[in-house]
């Protein structure tokens, strides 16, 4: 074991840092996903999963023994992503864990895969072919056959956690989907009445810039532009679009009697196809991802899920390094000072009954501390 100094006569009953419980106690929800390494997974087998004795973590994610116990600890409710190739009596332990030991007071999120619908990720391409081989889409047409393959495998995931939970009074059963595609969603929640055995429709509207060499506007315009230029583009195209999608997937939603939440949520500022590589496009993106005018924004998004009855929203993610691949964290370290996104995202929260307290590098708590 490596062990951080201060924390040798502590690290067997308490593997959190204290400053981390300190930052995320009174959260809601916690989406387990990358915890669990959910992406490309290649976990089918119980025998297969990780286990808190395990050296590290890096290889196959979390125990969920240790996520089981973050969420206790936190008092938030777990949600948690099945791995794609994950068989039934995977499920089933797994669920009999989650059943046995969270406490009984907290909510089960339970989703299949992360993202299925998404073509980067092997879970997209494994769906396919289970889904053409179950005779559910036609073999020209994979991406049809995974969507129809999420649904059917999602509704066979919870009723193995509603026979293990005796109900679903416990459980929130999750169809994902993709956001900016309504069609997608409706494939998803329809087939097969997936819809009537689940509670929420999904969706990650990101307020997004991608930007790669063939993009409008692309990676030599926007490296050019100033900050203002990025947060006045975000505020007057991409929020708008975003909008839109939560719009037409809350229509959907609707119409199939769903709750409609956030698997993902945020800003979506990054270089792709090689943009990634111009570090004055990077440096710039940074600088609006710190800038007092993007909490401005962050309000105006909550805002407009809150006006069209979003549910839940989980933000991703909230402490991450920034780097040429994306600025995803509301804060970069475990003692970063507060950013305008992460002030808002924790005034959003509060403003809903979650007792998130905004954490500054003066109150971070060390191992020494009461």
């Amino acid at each position: 074991r490596i062990i951080m100094p201060g924390f040798e006569q502590q690290y067997t009953d308490n593997p959190w840092h204290p400053a981390f419980l300190a930052r995320w106690k009174g959260i809601d929800t916690i989406r387990f996903m990358d915890f669990m390494h959910t992406n490309n997974s290649d976990i089918a087998h119980w025998s297969d999963r990780p286990v808190p004795e395990d050296a590290t973590f890096s290889h196959k994610g979390v125990a969920l023994e240790t996520m089981i116990d973050l969420a206790n600890r936190l008092n938030a409710n777990p949600w948690f992503c099945i791995p794609h190739k994950a068989d039934d009596d995977y499920i089933r332990r797994f669920a009999e864990m989650v059943r046995d030991t969270l406490d009984p007071g907290l909510k089960v999120y339970v989703e299949y895969s992360n993202e299925v619908w998404n073509g980067m990720f092997s879970q997209n391409k494994y769906a396919g072919q289970q889904g053409i081989a179950r005779d559910l889409g036609p073999a020209d047409k994979p991406w049809e056959a995974a969507w129809h393959y999420t649904a059917v495998r999602s509704v066979e995931i919870f009723v193995i956690f509603e026979d293990v939970f005796g109900g679903t009074d416990r459980l929130v059963r999750i169809l994902p989907t993709q956001a900016a595609n309504p069609y997608v969603a409706e494939q998803i929640v329809s087939f097969q009445d997936a819809h009537k055995h689940a509670d929420a429709l999904a969706i990650a509207p990101y307020c997004g810039l991608t930007v790669s060499p063939n993009s409008t506007p692309n990676v030599e315009t926007v490296a050019a532009w100033t900050v203002d230029q990025v947060l006045d583009y975000l505020q007057k195209h991409s929020l708008p679009n975003s909008i839109e999608w939560m719009k037409k997937n809350k229509d959907i939603a609707e119409k199939y009697g769903l709750d409609l939440i956030c698997y993902e949520a945020g800003q979506h500022m990054v270089g792709s196809g090689g943009g990634e590589n111009n570090e004055t496009l990077t440096k710039l993106l940074h600088r609006a991802n710190a800038h007092a005018k993007l909490g401005e924004i962050y309000d105006a998004y909550y805002d407009a899920w809150q006006q069209l009855g979003g549910g839940l929203i989980c933000h991703f993610s909230s402490v991450s390094q920034w780097s040429k691949w994306g600025s995803w964290g509301l804060v970069e370290y475990y003692d970063s000072p507060p950013t305008p996104k992460y002030r808002s995202t924790v005034d959003w929260a509060n403003r809903f009954g979650q007792p998130l307290t905004l954490q500054k590098p003066g109150n971070v708590l060390t191992s020494t501390d009461d």
